[in-house]
């Protein structure tokens, strides 16, 4: 089949996890034997057409529209501050591709695609448009929703953008069970929705692959002996991803096990409140930050140099940190409260137990679930290597491939049955 990709982050600009999905997706469908068309956001630096691993790739170049946006905004937007250069960009990034997308490669190169599909409200207004305009299937994508980043806020302009195109989709994926159930919850058919996990590359996140001398160094940059544990901590370092909870949970953690040391890896705009909190409790010595965006390859030394790794969200669609920490065949303390797609990967009891689901509102049950894996490291080892075995089993890209696949299939069934 023919497919309209619409998503706005794509190699090689990548801004967080939306990115990294469509960057490993859109070869994985062409390797299936696909034809892919990514339409997607140009910073201005980068080619406006080309192919990249078989995939077509399409960047407008954006126009300035600040100075007449203020003209249409709802009370909703002029609350956005400065932000609103940001939805500025994406509207007009909409409006470009989906003009693109049904005028040029349609129209005038004569591209027959198959179905739309539109990742998240930042590219949905264009799958409503391109929808509207050819009334070719679309398939809406919901990685995260509005009110879950917000913590059941936001913007109520994001929230209808959401709402809208998930009434004119013909079908949804979502990336969870509990994810599924929030979309349920919040008014969405749920005959219209699908559940497909994300992934990883398995081959790039092998253990074996890593030598002791390459752990030590990483491990002596943060002043962290052999004889001492590493807790490790990668993401963005916002409010739903319970950072700042993991932090005041060290000093229960500390007084059971002083040989702990808990590494913060990411980037976010609570980078001071951290570095605060850490002067405030005294914990300098025990807490560590690398406030920035590595590299994948600098990542995957940071979970093979670790004893253990902590991912206590509040809210999480899927998670996908908590993939890559178990392929390094790591034991996992993940956050299960709430919408949480931890849930859906981390098994916490029985002879499949792979990690330790806490209430990441809750420090001291986040400092429950480290001390239960402190304090019988080999039984935390195992995990680890259950973890490993059961991400080789659901979680490979090539695997989510072929399952989002059946589901386009399915779709474009439906869509011709009703001609």
């Amino acid at each position: 089949m023919r497919i309209g990709f619409f998503v706005w982050e794509y190699p090689p600009r990548i801004v967080g996890g939306l990115g990294t999905y469509a960057a490993n997706m859109c070869p994985a469908m062409v390797k299936l034997g696909h034809d892919v068309s990514v339409f997607t956001m140009n910073d201005g630096t980068l080619k406006t057409r080309e192919t990249v691993k078989g995939v077509d790739i399409n960047r407008p170049m954006l126009v300035e529209g600040g100075s007449i946006l203020p003209l249409c905004l709802t009370e909703d937007l002029r609350r956005w501050g400065t932000g609103i250069k940001f939805f500025n960009d994406v509207l007009i990034y909409n409006i470009l591709i989906s003009t693109k997308f049904a005028n040029e490669l349609i129209k005038k190169e004569g591209f027959a695609f198959d179905i739309i599909c539109a990742h998240d409200w930042l590219s949905a207004m264009a799958g409503i448009m391109a929808k509207r305009e050819t009334g070719l299937p679309y398939v809406f994508h919901l990685h995260s929703t509005e009110w879950g980043r917000a913590l059941n806020g936001g913007s109520q302009t994001v929230t209808h953008i959401e709402k809208v195109s998930a009434e004119l989709a013909d079908r949804i994926i979502t990336v969870s069970y509990p994810m599924e159930e929030d979309l349920i919850k919040h008014g969405i058919e749920s005959e219209k929705i699908n559940v497909c996990w994300n992934g990883i590359h398995l081959e790039d996140y092998d253990p074996k692959k890593l030598s002791k001398e390459e752990i030590t160094r990483l491990r002596g940059r943060y002043g962290i002996d052999p004889e001492e544990k590493m807790i490790l901590f990668v993401g963005r370092l916002t409010a739903v991803k319970g950072v700042i909870n993991l932090v005041k949970a060290m000093p229960l953690v500390i007084s059971k096990y002083p040989e702990a040391k808990l590494v913060i890896l990411g980037k976010g705009e609570l980078e001071r409140t951290i570095l605060d909190l850490i002067s405030i409790m005294h914990l300098g010595d025990k807490v560590k930050t690398k406030f920035e965006f590595v590299p994948e390859e600098e990542r995957i030394l940071h979970y093979g140099a670790c004893d253990l790794f902590v991912a206590p969200s509040v809210y999480e669609p899927f998670g996908i940190v908590a993939l890559e920490a178990m392929a390094m065949e790591k034991p996992v303390v993940v956050g299960a409260s709430g919408t949480n797609g931890f849930r859906d990967s981390v098994i916490p009891s029985g002879h499949d137990q792979t990690g330790i689901h806490v209430d990441g509102n809750n420090s001291a049950d986040i400092a429950w679930g480290i001390n239960s894996l402190l304090e019988d490291m080999e039984r935390a080892r195992e995990m680890g290597k259950r973890g490993r075995r059961r991400v080789e089993e659901f979680f490979t890209w090539d695997k989510i491939a072929e399952h989002t696949i059946r589901i386009y299939e399915d779709v474009i069934k439906e869509a011709r049955n009703k001609l």
